[in-house]
């Protein structure tokens, strides 16, 4: 594969320098170009992709330093960049944020994809000193390619012009756009980050607005023509070979139940394109507003705000019922963290319990805290997820807790070596052909997904 187009990174100072709404306003600024803009993340948020996806028509994929090896990092770039006029990615936290050293941090992405970057500082307060800013980070790894400088929450015309003048004599690096202080530029947010795109479009008035307004102020704040420029300026990537996106049939004539709604969106187009590659039918469904569930030959319930839902969600009495249904007939079920929630007896959250599935004997409430890692281990015993001992690798993104049941025997099908799980490390709660954890997993980072899960659909 060799998808050699345009491309530019958008790293930031810190996590609150502004270029999550940045990149959305870049990203619509550029498709109003009538260009085919390719977006992605770099570590493993699923809110931010969805604005990019929406925003750019194309599934935002993501990438990571940590969970994926370089091979795979490339190919994942190089599959999603094929047609495509130019890519962005968006980093995550500061630049040189990691897991360890380089690993798993937006530096590691830029010099993976020899990627220009550009740099976005939080100028809110500061002048001079953001020159003393941009150079330090150019001077901390110089092989990062810094080629400009986006200058964010800026106070006035002449706190811009001071600080453009020390930035591009004392770091000798261009300041390519300026957004002023406005409280426009802001975006709907809640305990775990912004409000997906979905729930944003139906829950929130004049969102779609704002989202148009962001894009107004960045099309005057930026200079569009040189961001574009520099993009073009990217160094050649050689080919790739495909290793991971690779036609098979094991999954062959089956359906596959994805709960895609309001309720549950938090999922990686990857997992559900290679279960596609492998010849199974992706078949949406909603536990929100749906009454049963289709016929299909296995069920994959990922993450998003079932807490937010969670009325809804339990009202649907002949949808719960129908779950409960297809658990009784061995279909294999997988939940992932949203997913783990409603397949529980109950949510509680900000009000009275509401009932859930009760296929796993364990009630989800709010927790103490709001928990992002990674995650890894071993596969603890045979499930749809796999074979026992099978290395596994992912990430939990939660704020919510399960409770479960000491009276009830729990088979847990993950024992983590790093991660919180369900309790004590372990994950992965498994009840016949149910799996239902707080690990979310990528077909790059445990290989064995969705090879194995497909193959537990197709032995039931």
């Amino acid at each position: 594969m060799n998808a050699d187009c345009p491309r530019i990174l958008l790293a930031g100072d810190r996590s609150s320098s502004g270029k999550t709404t940045i990149v959305a306003g870049l990203l619509s600024a550029l498709r109003g170009r009538n260009l085919q803009v390719q977006p992605f993340k770099v570590a493993m948020d699923y809110i931010d992709p969805s604005y990019h996806t929406w925003i750019t028509g194309r599934s935002c994929r993501n990438l990571d330093g940590y969970l994926m090896k370089e091979a795979a990092v490339r190919e994942i770039y190089a599959h999603a960049a094929q047609g495509a006029d130019i890519a962005v990615i968006e980093g995550v936290r500061g630049l040189y944020e990691g897991y360890e050293g380089d690993l798993g941090s937006t530096a590691q992405i830029a010099k993976m994809l020899q990627m220009p970057v550009i740099f976005v500082v939080d100028a809110r307060s500061i002048t001079r000193s953001c020159a003393a800013l941009v150079k330090g980070y150019m001077d901390y790894d110089p092989a990062v390619q810094f080629r400009g400088v986006i200058l964010n929450k800026v106070g006035s015309t002449r706190h811009a012009e001071k600080a453009i003048r020390e930035i591009e004599r004392y770091a000798g690096v261009e300041v390519v756009g300026t957004i002023r202080r406005n409280e426009d530029m802001h975006l709907a947010m809640r305990h775990l980050g912004l409000v997906p795109v979905l729930e944003g479009k139906t829950r929130h008035e004049g969102f779609k607005e704002r989202v148009d307004r962001i894009r107004q102020i960045v099309e005057e704040g930026l200079d569009l023509d040189r961001i574009a420029e520099i993009a073009r300026e990217a160094e050649p990537l050689p080919e790739v070979e495909p290793d991971l996106y690779l036609k098979n049939d094991s999954g062959k004539d089956l359906d596959i139940g994805v709960a895609q709604d309001e309720a549950f969106n938090f999922y990686y187009r990857d997992n559900l394109e290679l279960m596609e590659l492998a010849g199974a039918r992706i078949v949406p469904f909603s536990p929100v507003h749906d009454l049963s569930l289709p016929e299909v030959d296995g069920i994959y319930i990922g993450g998003g705000y079932p807490e937010i839902y969670a009325r809804e969600l339990s009202e649907n009495k002949s949808f719960l019922s129908s779950i409960q249904r297809a658990h009784e007939r061995d279909i294999p079920i997988y939940g992932e963290c949203g997913g783990l929630m409603y397949l529980g007896e109950e949510i509680e959250w900000d009000g009275e319990p509401q009932e859930m599935a009760g296929l796993v004997p364990g009630k989800a409430r709010r927790g103490k805290r709001r928990i992002v890692s990674y995650v890894h281990g071993h596969l603890a015993k045979d499930s749809p997820l796999g074979r026992a001992g099978e290395y596994i690798m992912g990430h939990e993104f939660h704020h919510s807790e399960m409770v479960i049941d000491q009276k009830a025997k729990v088979d847990y099908a993950i024992r983590l070596e790093r991660g919180s799980g369900i309790i004590d490390g372990w994950d992965g709660i498994n009840i016949g052909n149910l799996v239902a954890c707080y690990s979310h997993i990528h077909s790059a980072s445990f290989r064995g997904f969705p090879a194995n899960f497909l193959r537990a659909c197709r032995d039931k």
